[in-house]
């Protein structure tokens, strides 16, 4: 059942997917990384590691490492969807950097029932199952500079190119292609940095197509549901921007974050809203101990995200927020990371459980 919901909401998007709208390719925003995810899903301005192709690609040349790989495993929903995320980053000098990654969002064992009754029979045998599944494939390239010789401010700057490809069982099917911008001022020392990402910048267009066999679109008709054509679906550009500052010594650490993600295509139930532009802030900490001589930290995460209005049983509008919690373990060029995100939602209980690795190879400058 909560599959069946789940895709529901889906539906929309691909049946009337035509022209600008909002919610278009909403898998690509979720997030990527354990860490980012514990911080109340902040990233933009501190990432600098393999989570960079997804959060700002101008963090990639601000690795450690001259190999970075990761990967993230997100059970979305209670597991109702799969999210994954899977990266290799490179640098190539001190200043550069080249990173893929790919993105998969899955609802698996739909079923399909259109051929369930035939006849006027009803026969269970005839049940199928499919699955909705979204993938993005990511090519990343990144520099950095020093604005000003012997001062400390370092600019990064990076590209990302994205090609998403969609399937709805053998139903329906879309290509897209997108292009990424991002910004990173921070100084040398990792304490403190402002950044920007300019996503989908040439704007995002998803290709869709549809097949159907002649006696499923005679079901769809009869049932009332829309028998969907060839169309084109188009994700308008947003930016996404924030600023962070870390504390540290040799036994203590502590980092805190706030993001703003500025939608184009509409009024949202955000914050910050206007009939073309909304903001959706977050906000997150990390904080724990350090040992540089042995090579190992252990922090506590914690974030609030979605901030939204919303209007109570007893008439009156209030303000809900969604909190997230996790914890980072890292060891040498190891890191795991864990997060809980969702715990708040309404009493839904539809929490996510997301866990992700960081491993580096040959450490850099």
């Amino acid at each position: 059942m909560k599959r069946l919901l789940l895709i529901l909401g889906f539906l929309p998007s691909f049946i009337f997917a035509q022209g600008p709208r909002k919610y278009v390719n909403e898998f690509l925003y979720i997030g990527a990384g354990a860490r980012q995810f514990g911080m109340g899903k902040t990233g933009v301005a501190s990432t600098d590691d393999v989570y960079s192709a997804y959060w700002n690609p101008a963090g990639l040349s601000q690795m450690n490492d001259k190999l970075q790989v990761g990967f993230m495993h997100n059970f979305y929903f209670q597991n109702i969807a799969n999210f994954d995320y899977l990266a290799i980053a490179s640098k190539s000098g001190e200043n550069r950097a080249f990173a893929f990654s790919m993105l998969r969002f899955g609802v698996d064992g739909i079923l399909n029932t259109l051929d369930l009754i035939r006849n006027g029979e009803i026969d269970y045998n005839r049940v199928t199952e499919f699955s909705a599944v979204d993938y993005a494939f990511m090519g990343s390239y990144s520099e950095r500079k020093r604005l000003v010789r012997n001062y400390n401010a370092v600019l990064g700057w990076g590209s990302t190119v994205k090609l998403i490809h969609r399937r709805v069982g053998e139903f329906a099917r879309a290509w897209g292609f997108g292009v990424d911008v991002g910004l990173r001022l921070q100084d040398y020392k990792d304490n403190w940095g402002l950044s920007v990402n300019f996503r989908d910048i040439t704007t995002t267009f998803n290709s869709w197509s549809f097949s159907f066999t002649n006696s499923q679109k005679d079901i769809l008709y009869l049932t009332g549901n829309t028998i969907p054509e060839s169309s084109l679906e188009v994700a308008l550009p947003r930016m996404s921007t924030g600023g962070f500052y870390r504390w540290h010594n040799d036994k203590f650490e502590a980092r805190g974050e706030m993001n703003i993600d500025f939608t184009s295509d509409g009024r949202r139930n955000t914050l910050f809203r206007t009939g073309l532009i909304s903001g959706d802030f977050r906000l997150g900490v990390e904080g724990g101990i350090r040992n540089e001589e042995k090579k190992y930290k252990l922090l506590l995460r914690t974030g609030l995200y979605n901030f939204q209005r919303e209007v109570r049983q007893n008439g009156k509008s209030g303000l809900t927020v969604q909190p997230t919690a996790g914890f980072g373990i890292e060891y040498d060029r190891l890191r795991v990371d864990y997060a809980l995100a969702g715990f708040g939602a309404g009493g839904t209980g539809l929490y996510s459980n997301i866990i992700s690795l960081a491993i580096g190879v040959n450490k850099g400058k």
